[in-house]
């Protein structure tokens, strides 16, 4: 071998095994490497190391093709007609400089080829030229960070300070988090590595997610078929972390990441490379369960995970939604950031959706206020301008019946509002003297209201998940009762008392 492909000022790259040797000269009169494509240079790399000469057949051009990766010859070179040198042959001459291989001519030049060191592992490879020039051919010529940006109204809590620790500590050391929907459990990750600096790869997990996803595969680039890593390999070579969002929905299939778990590096089995993390890298997954699967209903498509995977997890932060002094930070945050800042419906939001986790924890209502649920409220807000508005748009997705227990429950914390569900019932109101003694009350009680309604003899339905009596003790405690309001339910219509 007389020439390899240029990878730096003074440092030719051997594409075959990964070394670096000292650059040749061109001749005077040869075309320079250097106004070459990347893929175009690679292929010529392609071409020296598998011996291709001046007039190459098309096996030859094949063979050089699938060494660089590719499954046929590049269309710049067959297909251009001013290198057809005769029937199945192309004139290559100019891209091998006369020097690659010796020409038939007894006056051809050649440079004894250097000796080739051992093979190195894979993440001794570079790779900054394959992997820039598809980066900069899918931004169009821009280069974008990995490092995400700082949200000017986030507010740590939970395990913030953990995450912290543990990222900055440059160890291996993959984190399983889990907890409910919408507590922060991505944005905490993604919030430490945006103050640390720190490159982050965010894959989203589903159950069609595969190794060819997750590691790499063949890609058709431009008309040509190369291999491309993928984010999991991407994210060890540049020492960066992994964050596996919703870990929880995967197939079996995510078994691939087995040994990336254990911090060993991988076998590329598609292409025979083994890659080895650099020093910083590490795992995060994110679940909405423990990874056992989920009976309530509630997280549709959650699978139980393989108890081999999940052990390779030394770690498992639970993430619960944040405090009320906290959580009213958050709000107040966005309401400011938004120029609509409003501190008694921040206040009102916060209790609200205290009470409704509360009866969430005891089964007393199918759904939940989350976080992420107050802060498109309070947007929704600076944008409407009322309050009830907000909140009749961000109940909207709940069943009839849970959204206007909601929006019952809110009215009862903030006097100014007066949810439409109760202004404008279905049916006209019952006169209370037509009802039998027997007639079943529901009152619209308050979580902490609770055990005062249980002491008036008021039993909990778990049809309809609310409280209720019987009109006759209503009758006989007018006082204790009147302080609720009080519905019936006639064929799933309801009227107020």
């Amino acid at each position: 071998m007389s020439n390899v492909a240029p990878f730096g000022a003074d440092l030719w790259y051997n594409y075959l095994n990964g070394t670096r040797i000292p650059k040749p000269e061109f001749s005077s009169s040869g075309v320079s490497i250097l106004n070459l494509k990347p893929k175009q240079s690679r292929f010529v790399e392609s071409m020296v190391a598998t011996g291709c000469p001046a007039i190459a057949s098309y096996s030859d051009l094949l063979a050089a093709a699938e060494h660089g990766g590719w499954s046929c010859i590049p269309a710049w070179v067959r297909t251009d007609s001013s290198r057809k040198a005769g029937r199945g042959t192309w004139d290559v001459s100019d891209l091998l400089n006369g020097s690659a291989v010796p020409s038939k001519s007894a006056n051809a030049k050649t440079t004894p080829a250097p000796s080739v060191p051992a093979p190195v592992a894979a993440s001794a490879v570079p790779t900054m030229s394959t992997d820039a020039a598809l980066a900069l051919s899918m931004t169009a010529g821009e280069s974008e960070s990995l490092v995400p940006s700082k949200i000017g109204t986030y507010v740590p809590w939970g395990n913030f300070d953990d995450v912290q620790r543990i990222i900055a500590s440059g160890m291996f050391y993959p984190v399983f988090i889990t907890g409910l929907s919408g507590n922060g459990k991505t944005t905490m990750v993604d919030q430490v590595c945006a103050q640390q600096k720190r490159e982050l790869f965010r894959v989203n997990i589903t159950a069609a997610t595969d190794e060819d996803d997750l590691l790499g595969g063949f890609r058709l680039i431009n008309g040509d078929t190369v291999w491309q890593d993928g984010p999991v390999v991407s994210a060890m070579k540049r020492g960066a972390v992994l964050l596996l969002d919703e870990i929880d929905l995967a197939s079996h299939q995510i078994m691939c990441l087995q040994p990336v778990l254990e911090g060993k590096g991988v076998f590329l089995k598609k292409i025979g490379q083994f890659v080895k993390p650099e020093a910083g890298f590490t795992v995060f997954a994110t679940a909405n369960t423990k990874g056992k699967g989920d009976e309530s209903g509630k997280f549709t498509a959650t699978n139980i995970l393989n108890e081999a995977f999940l052990d390779r997890f030394p770690v498992t932060l639970e993430q619960e939604y944040a405090p009320k002094t906290t959580e009213k930070k958050i709000v107040l945050k966005v309401m400011k950031s938004l120029q609509h800042e409003d501190k008694d419906f921040a206040k009102n939001l916060v209790e609200w959706s205290d009470m409704i986790r509360k009866c969430y924890a005891e089964d007393a209502v199918d759904e939940i206020i989350t976080t992420r649920r107050l802060v498109n409220i309070a947007t929704a807000f600076s944008i409407f301008g009322d309050r009830m508005k907000a909140l009749e748009m961000a109940t909207a997705r709940f069943d009839e019946t849970t959204r206007e227990a909601f929006l019952s429950m809110y009215g009862k914390i903030d006097a100014t509002v007066a949810p439409e569900a109760l202004l404008h019932e279905v049916m006209p109101d019952l006169l209370r003297a037509e009802l039998d003694d027997s007639e079943m009350v529901y009152l619209e009680c308050s979580f902490d209201q609770k055990d005062e309604a249980k002491k008036l003899g008021a039993m909990w339905d778990k049809v309809e998940k609310k409280w209720c009596t019987t009109m006759g003790k209503v009758r006989t405690n007018e006082e204790g009762f009147g302080q609720w309001v009080q519905k019936i339910n006639r064929d799933g219509q309801w009227a107020i008392v």
